[in-house]
């Protein structure tokens, strides 16, 4: 991830923006029939679910323990297993946690990685598989180094996210497309070696459904396991804010329920794989301007609205939280070398210890 015009940000863990703006045009422009399709598609599905998304009822009665994970990454790892020991601390069962495919070569660490979790308590492990161009173009290369991923990790971790964050240029994918032809090459090698294993998908970020209608109503042979999304909130306040006029975070899950309702692609088992806010004071390690950070008083007030919005709706499966240590987004500052729990790692942990 660090090839023109692609670079890592470890400040924020995400891709820069991409600042080769002729490239990205480029791009976009063609795959623009893809786009046309999202749109003709997305015009005939998204109206006629807003009006019947409140007919659907969910169905999941969870505990906090078994509804609430955490993002861990092995780049915060220091050796000292200081998050295996927060991880316990707080009692998270359900970890989520990122492998880039351009770091293939350091497979093994994480898998050591995610194994060190289990040494006190098992937990229930969902591996982030994040893509770059190499392996979008290269669907051989994909294929390869998937079924190394998968035969290392299979014996103790069943659940896959297959690629991440699609609807932004900056995380590789310049069309839906693009990723449905990725996926499908996960599903194939599942089919063939690996039948046991969960593939979760297709991970949109935001409220931008009509990726969503994009990647659930078409005529590829694919289907999510699970279905994954990054529903991050109207990023200058509350869940309880609205987009649209219409659309807080209840209603949002109400539509994201009813278009798995009406697809074929999916079941109706979802996951929040990644979901925070950005905190105040803290660049440049948040995500996103001052003007959308918050302080860490109402990043824990929103932490617990947002949980409990989604818990009661029954809809959500597991809602992962993005994650353990992150100075500008997450519940522990690991600056100058110091561990430093922040308020919302207290609120999680007397979440996690509540039904």
């Amino acid at each position: 991830m660090n090839k023109a015009p692609f670079f890592w940000d470890n400040y924020s863990d995400q891709p820069s923006v991409i600042k080769d703006k002729a490239y990205k045009k480029a791009m976009r422009k063609k795959f623009i029939f893809d786009y046309i399709k999202m749109f003709f598609s997305s015009i005939l599905v998204l109206p006629f679910s807003i009006l019947i998304m409140k007919l659907f009822q969910g169905k999941n009665e969870l505990s906090n323990k078994e509804f609430i994970g955490l993002g861990v990454n092995l780049d915060k790892d220091d050796k000292n297993n200081t998050q295996q020991e927060l991880i316990e601390e707080l009692g998270v069962k359900n970890l989520i946690i990122r492998v880039p495919l351009w770091d293939i070569q350091n497979l093994d660490s994480y898998v050591e990685f995610a194994k060190s979790f289990n040494r006190l308590s098992s937990k229930n492990i969902v591996l982030n598989l994040m893509q770059d161009r190499a392996h979008i173009e290269n669907k051989e290369l994909l294929k390869k180094d998937l079924e190394l991923i998968f035969s290392k990790f299979s014996s103790f971790v069943s659940e896959y996210q297959i690629g991440t964050t699609i609807n932004r240029a900056k995380w590789g994918f310049f069309a839906v497309k693009e990723y449905l032809k990725f996926y499908k090459v996960a599903q194939d090698l599942r089919d063939e070696k690996f039948k046991n294993l969960t593939l979760i998908g297709p991970s949109t970020i935001d409220f931008e459904y009509y990726y969503n209608v994009r990647a659930m109503f078409n005529f590829y042979n694919i289907k999510y396991d699970k279905l994954s999304s990054l529903l991050y909130v109207d990023r200058r306040g509350a869940p309880s804010n609205t987009q649209y006029g219409f659309f807080d975070t209840k209603n949002k899950i109400d539509l994201l329920y009813c278009l798995c309702k009406l697809s074929s692609k999916t079941s109706d088992k979802i996951y929040i794989t990644e979901v925070n806010w950005p905190l105040s004071n803290t660049a440049p390690y948040a995500p996103t301007s001052e003007k959308e950070c918050v302080s860490n008083e109402e990043y824990s007030k929103y932490m617990i609205e947002y949980i409990e919005i989604a818990k009661k709706s029954k809809k959500i499966e597991k809602v992962f939280w993005h994650q353990l240590i992150a100075p500008g987004y997450g519940l522990v500052d690991n600056r100058d070398g110091k561990i430093v729990k922040l308020p919302q790692f207290y609120v999680l942990k007397e979440l996690l210890n509540e039904n």
